[in-house]
C-alpha cells in the first residue's frame, strides 16, 4: 500500500469515528427531546424528566461537537433538538404579561417542613419579614405545630385550617384573612393530607386556597400513584370561583400529569414570574443531584403574578416559594 492510499484509508476512518462520536453524542440528547415532547414520563423515566433543564443546556454540546466535526446531519438533529429542548425550558426564565387584575395584593408562601424537621424560627422570619398573608404547609407535624405558633405565628396568622399528623402526611394552611369552608382530603396515593379553605380577602371575590401534596415518584411502584394523586388535584375554574393550588407537588413543568393540570386554567407563578428554573428541591444532603423544581404557586390565570422568589428553609430539604399575587377586584 502506497503512502497516499495509507493516507486515503487513514482519513476514511477518522471521518468513520467523528461520524460515530458525533451520533453517539447527538441520539441521547434527540431521545430526551421525543420523551419530553411526547409526554412519556412513566416508569422510571419519570424521574429522569425532571432534568430537562439540564439536558437542554447539555443539547449545545453536541450541536457544537456536530458542527466543529463538520457532520452535517448530526449537525441539523442537534440544532433542531437543541431548540426543541432549550424552547421548552427557556420561557420560565422571562416574565409573561399579566391580566390587569384591579384588586388587593396577596403574598403566599409555601413550605414543605420535611417530617417537622425544617427550622420553625427561620419560616416564622419569611412570614414577618415578607408579610405573609397565607402559609401553606406539607409534612406538617404536631411538635412544629405547636412550636410555631410558641414562636408568634399565631398572631400573624390567626386563621387557620390544620391536620398535623406524625411523619411526612401533614398538611396546613394559616393565612391573615378568614378561611371559611375549611378542612382536609387525603390523597389515595401516599397517602398524604391537603388542607384547604377558602379565603375571605376584602376587595377580592373569594378565593378558595389549597396546600397540595402529590405521592412523589421516588420508585418505579410510586409513579402510579404520582399520576392519580396529580388527576385527583382540583382543576381551575376559569368561570367560577379563584381557585389556588400551593405546595410541594413532586413534578416540574416538564412533567405532562402537571402541564394537564395547569392547563384546567392555571398559571405557574413562579414561571409567570420568569423564575420558573429555580430549584426548590435539593437535596441538601451531600448526594450528586442537581436542585429541580417541584415545588410550586398555581393561580388562576385571571390573577396577576407581580413576583415570585424562592427561599432557603434550613433542616428541609425543600426550599419555601414565596409568590406575590394580586387578585381581581370584587364586583
Amino acid at each position: 500500500m502506497t503512502d497516499k492510499e495509507r493516507s486515503t484509508a487513514r482519513n476514511r476512518r477518522n471521518r468513520r469515528i467523528a461520524t460515530a462520536a458525533c451520533w453517539l453524542a447527538v441520539t441521547p440528547a434527540a431521545a430526551w427531546t421525543v420523551l419530553r415532547l411526547a409526554g412519556s414520563d412513566r416508569g422510571p423515566l419519570v424521574q429522569a424528566v425532571a432534568f430537562t433543564p439540564y439536558a437542554a443546556a447539555g443539547s449545545l454540546l453536541p450541536l457544537a461537537l456536530s458542527l466543529a466535526l463538520r457532520r452535517r446531519a448530526a449537525a441539523v438533529v442537534a440544532a433542531a433538538t437543541a431548540l426543541a429542548l432549550i424552547g421548552a425550558v427557556a420561557p420560565r426564565a422571562i416574565a409573561a404579561p399579566q391580566p390587569a387584575a384591579g384588586g388587593p395584593a396577596l403574598r403566599l408562601l409555601t413550605a414543605n417542613l420535611l417530617k417537622g424537621e425544617a427550622d420553625p424560627a427561620r419560616l416564622i422570619d419569611l412570614v414577618r419579614t415578607h408579610r405573609v398573608d397565607v402559609l401553606a404547609v406539607q409534612e406538617f407535624t404536631p411538635e412544629i405545630a405547636t412550636e410555631l405558633d410558641r414562636l408568634g405565628l399565631d398572631a400573624l396568622l390567626p386563621h387557620r385550617v390544620l391536620n398535623p399528623e406524625v411523619g411526612t402526611t401533614g398538611s396546613g394552611l394559616y393565612a391573615r384573612f378568614p378561611l371559611g369552608e375549611g378542612g382536609f382530603r387525603r390523597n389515595p396515593g401516599f397517602l398524604f393530607t391537603q388542607a384547604y379553605g377558602t379565603l375571605a380577602v376584602p376587595g377580592a371575590p373569594p378565593v378558595r386556597v389549597e396546600s397540595a401534596h402529590p405521592a412523589a415518584p421516588y420508585a418505579v411502584h410510586m409513579v402510579p400513584e404520582w399520576r392519580t394523586d396529580l388527576r385527583g388535584q382540583p382543576p381551575a375554574t376559569p368561570r367560577g370561583r379563584l381557585s389556588i393550588l400551593a405546595g410541594d407537588f413532586n413534578a416540574t413543568l416538564d412533567h405532562a400529569p402537571l402541564r394537564t393540570l395547569i392547563d384546567t386554567g392555571y398559571v405557574d407563578a413562579a414561571d409567570a414570574a420568569g423564575a420558573g428554573l429555580v430549584g426548590t428541591w435539593g437535596p441538601y444532603d451531600g448526594d450528586l443531584i442537581p436542585p429541580v423544581t417541584i415545588d410550586h404557586v398555581l393561580v388562576d390565570r385571571r390573577i396577576a403574578v407581580r413576583s415570585a422568589a424562592v427561599y432557603a428553609l434550613p433542616g428541609s430539604d425543600h426550599r419555601a416559594v414565596l409568590a406575590e399575587l394580586r387578585l381581581p377586584a370584587a364586583v
